[in-house]
């Protein structure tokens, strides 16, 4: 299928790319920047140049390209790894999610595309018995730093899941491991290789998969269920 992968030079959306291409999907990916037009020609998919707060110039690179769907793997983590400006780093992400994720489903919406694919957070559950299901509450009581970044999961999810002729689905992700991400930290509570993640987000896209899915590595925390049992997922899946 014609496929829009928002975030395509990131680092879930890169092997994303992989993953679509060699099972014949046409991939439109998009990046704010220029410059990495030849990296996703290289990868074998059709550069979008947009910025997602753009909302004008998104809605019509919707209806120009026409794809059957959206996968969602946008973020603003650049200086999460600078502690004098975590804040900031937040508070970009936040924002991302809030008026980002708005901007590109009311473009799809302005052009008549109904399934989105979006990754969400796995880690963000109010504090209660474990491990947690897709259905138990977020924190949104959560605070400092933790609540800025809860307060955009909330809205990221609130737009895939409650907007008016979309069928979203949500993946919440376990904290990434890998290629690209800095870590190799399979210790991590809620561990996720972004190999697998990838290969959730294209499960979701080609089985038009709606709701919510906790995907993460085993862990005491969070249950992945339903990942697997609906979806076909495992964690040794790689690009």
């Amino acid at each position: 299928m014609n496929v829009l992968l928002a975030g395509g030079t990131g680092v879930v959306g890169r092997p994303s790319i992989g993953i679509l291409v060699r099972r014949g999907h046409r991939v439109f990916a998009m990046t704010r920047r220029g410059e990495l037009q030849h990296e996703l020609w290289a990868a074998g998919a059709i550069p979008v140049v947009q910025d997602v707060f753009d909302a004008d110039g998104l809605t019509r690179k919707m209806k120009v390209i026409q794809p059957e769907a959206v996968i969602h793997q946008l973020s603003d983590l650049a200086l999460l790894h600078d502690p004098s400006r975590l804040r900031e780093a937040f508070e970009r992400n936040t924002r991302l999610r809030e008026a980002g994720t708005a901007n590109l489903v009311a473009a799809m919406v302005a052009a008549g595309v109904e399934h989105i694919v979006a990754q969400s957070i796995a880690w963000f559950y109010r504090p209660g018995p474990e491990p947690y299901r897709e259905e138990a509450p977020l924190d949104d009581h959560a605070s400092g730093l933790r609540g800025i970044s809860v307060e955009g999961v909330l809205a990221l999810e609130r737009s895939v899941l409650e907007t008016d002729g979309v069928r979203g689905c949500v993946l919440r992700y376990g904290q990434l491991y890998g290629p690209g991400t800095g870590s190799d930290d399979v210790a991590a509570e809620v561990p996720l290789h972004v190999e697998a993640a990838a290969w959730a987000s294209v499960l979701a896209l080609e089985q038009r998969a709606t709701g919510v899915y906790n995907v993460a590595d085993p862990n005491p925390h969070v249950n992945t269920d339903k990942v697997r049992s609906e979806l076909g997922w495992n964690e040794g899946l790689r690009a």
